[in-house]
């Protein structure tokens, strides 16, 4: 096959990005200090290898060659690139010393007959064999198996042994035919490469000896920025997609799963390649997370959406006690007390982690990430329902006043759900969510959302002053709506906004300038003692280094530096304070420009910011253009 396509090989390796692993004997398998499939925590406290195919079958620390490999990994980890990776590299002579042969057989996407041979397997995988089947399986050569995915089989795996077959050419039902396979009683010298869902995992255990298992972690930081500089094949756009993602914590951190990795730079791809800027990006975290969760049940049967409804409404009660409740595990009996013990959606969900030997507790399951969770919980609030169903459920009120009012009060933990929250009633969510998951969102909560945002404003301004607004996070929950006409009904009633000693990310930048831009009644900008998170394009990417000092901007794709068109949305105010912003000489530069375009800057101060005559020279220079309509300079 590769013969035929010689070109696959260079154009995997130019694409792969290589995965953080831990690999383990059964012996070791499920220890409490880290639990397969429960994700959570287990990417950052493991240092795991990088992965070769050529240590998957290594002798491991006991001295023994594993026969048998379990690739693990919840869905979009990577296990069938891993398959992929295995099948190029063998193509190239890279295992030749390992193995003869590698027959992979893809249990998602292959017709398998109903009763086949192990010789038959090999035949409809590989159907151009110039030798037959039989005869390669009779020459007992190193030979692998893969099965890639082996739960979509969806057979026992509970076989009579004395049904099982030692013959490679004979003829049986097929779970006969892969249970001989992997209890070994067929081609006994033969090695097999499993991949499948942590949760599909229980059955097999029983069936193996010996076996390896291989947990995929997913990407480590700097295997997300390499990810996203081979996904682009231009440079600029690469930094500029990163920069946008590492803004945004919620973002970077759901990079860790190269599926999620997959989704962003598909999206930000679409909008670049559209000339749009990152400011006009229409997905921000929600728009990209239903992309996501979209991707992973296309292949999920549709005939009947009013169970996957029934099972998201019961899934994202679970979801929402446990960011209540600061729970993150959760027990085998509230799976089943909950309904969600369907084999066909929860792989899709949840990771499992099986007891150990001798330990006398059921399964264990977690959600891939902190941050899925958070988005299941903020769509038990807006999930439409039947009144039938919430009160069949009875465990947590479905009541969206009552979690903004516990977020505004006491717990800031809930930020990511309430970002969320907005995000998935924007009338874009509405309709994609309908279109290509079934699923309802009822736009109640819109509404009630509004009232919040108008309400939480008033409240923290004094008496007979001006109402400002100054919480940055009130510009991050209308940026993730990305909405003109709700953030222009969110901020109508304000006509300030002032934030005091904020350090402001590319992606904080981003979401202050959209709501700039469409808030109509603003006259009076105060960003004392502020500091802007920036990276040169050339420059080492690290957004820990704060680039102080610098006029709040945003970059449009394709533009360089010293264009004034980034920092207009900041300055089209009447009043714009930078006191104790330490702006540098290059920045008066830009201010100068402002000055001459943008009349309706009135009031300018620069209180503390040490420029120099040098910076006070440029300035000068934009205060007598004839555009210049500056009444106060402090």
């Amino acid at each position: 096959e590769l013969g035929a396509c010689p070109r696959e090989s260079s154009s995997f390796h130019r694409n792969f990005t290589t995965l953080t692993i831990t690999r383990e004997p059964r012996s070791k398998h499920g220890a409490k200090d880290g639990a397969t499939g429960t994700g959570q925590g287990r990417a950052s406290t493991s240092s795991g290898a990088a992965t070769t195919t050529t240590a998957l079958f290594e002798p491991g620390g006991d001295g023994q060659t594993p026969r048998v490999v379990v690739l693990l990994g919840a869905p979009g980890m990577g296990k069938t690139a891993m398959v992929r990776k295995v099948m190029v590299e063998w193509g190239e002579g890279m295992l030749h010393t390992q193995f003869d042969f590698v027959f992979c057989i893809d249990c998602k996407a292959m017709v398998l007959p109903m009763e086949a041979s192990v010789a038959d397997l090999v035949s409809q995988c590989c159907p151009g064999l110039p030798v037959p089947a039989g005869k390669i399986l009779d020459d007992q050569k190193k030979i692998l198996f893969i099965f890639d995915g082996l739960e979509a089989l969806g057979f026992s795996l509970v076989q009579p042994e004395g049904e099982l077959s030692s013959d490679p050419r004979e003829v049986k039902p097929l779970e006969l035919t892969v249970m001989s396979l992997l209890k070994r009683t067929v081609l006994p010298e033969a090695s097999l490469l499993i991949t499948m869902r942590p949760t599909a995992l229980g059955s097999l255990r029983q069936c193996l000896k010996g076996e390896y298992y291989v947990e995929i972690l997913g990407f480590s930081a700097a295997r997300r920025e390499e990810y996203f500089h081979r996904y682009f094949e231009n440079p600029s756009k690469a930094d500029m997609a990163f920069r946008f993602v590492r803004g945004n914590e919620i973002l970077y951190s759901l990079c860790v799963i190269p599926a999620m990795s997959w989704t962003i730079c598909t999206i930000l791809e679409q909008e670049l390649c559209g000339k749009k800027n990152l400011l006009e990006c229409s997905k921000a975290t929600t728009g990209m997370m239903v992309f996501y969760l979209s991707q992973l049940l296309k292949h999920r049967d549709r005939d009947n959406p009013q169970v996957l409804q029934q099972f998201l409404l019961k899934f994202c009660s679970l979801a929402a006690e446990g960011i209540w409740k600061h729970k993150v595990l959760f027990e085998e009996k509230e799976i089943k007390d909950c309904g969600l013990d369907q084999a066909g959606l929860l792989p899709f969900f949840l990771n499992e982690r099986i007891p150990r030997e001798g330990e006398d507790h059921g399964s264990i399951y977690a959600f891939t990430h902190l941050h899925v969770q958070e988005f299941f919980a903020a769509m038990f609030y807006i999930l439409e329902d039947d009144g039938e169903m919430v009160s069949s459920l009875g465990r947590l009120e479905k009541d969206v006043n009552k979690l903004l009012e516990s977020y505004n009060k006491s717990r800031k933990d809930l930020n990511v759900a309430v970002r969320f929250l907005f995000g998935l009633v924007s009338q874009k969510s509405i309709e994609y969510m309908d279109k290509t998951i079934g699923c309802r969102i009822s736009p109640r909560a819109r509404e009630e959302l509004l009232e919040w945002l108008q309400g939480r404003h008033r409240g923290l301004s004094h008496p007979g002053q001006a109402l400002k607004v100054s919480e940055m996070d009130t510009f991050h929950f209308l940026f993730e709506m990305n909405e003109e006409s709700f953030a222009q009904s969110a901020l109508g009633h304000f006509t300030d906004l002032d934030l005091q000693d904020t350090k402001l990310t590319l992606y904080d930048q981003m979401a202050l300038s959209f709501c700039i831009q469409h808030w109509a009644g603003l006259r009076s900008v105060s960003l004392q003692g502020c500091s802007f998170h920036w990276q040169d394009p050339e420059a080492e990417l690290d957004a820990s280094v704060p680039w102080v000092g610098v006029v709040p901007r945003v970059w449009w794709a394709g533009e360089q530096p010293g264009r004034v068109r980034r920092a207009e949305p900041l300055f089209s105010v009447l009043s714009r304070r930078l006191q104790w912003c330490r702006l540098s000489e290059s920045c008066c530069a830009e201010l100068a420009a402002v000055l001459a375009e943008r009349p309706g800057l009135a009031c300018l101060e620069l209180a503390d910011s040490s420029l120099g005559d040098s910076a006070v020279r440029l300035l000068c220079e934009g205060l007598r253009t004839p555009g210049c309509r500056l009444r106060i300079l402090r």
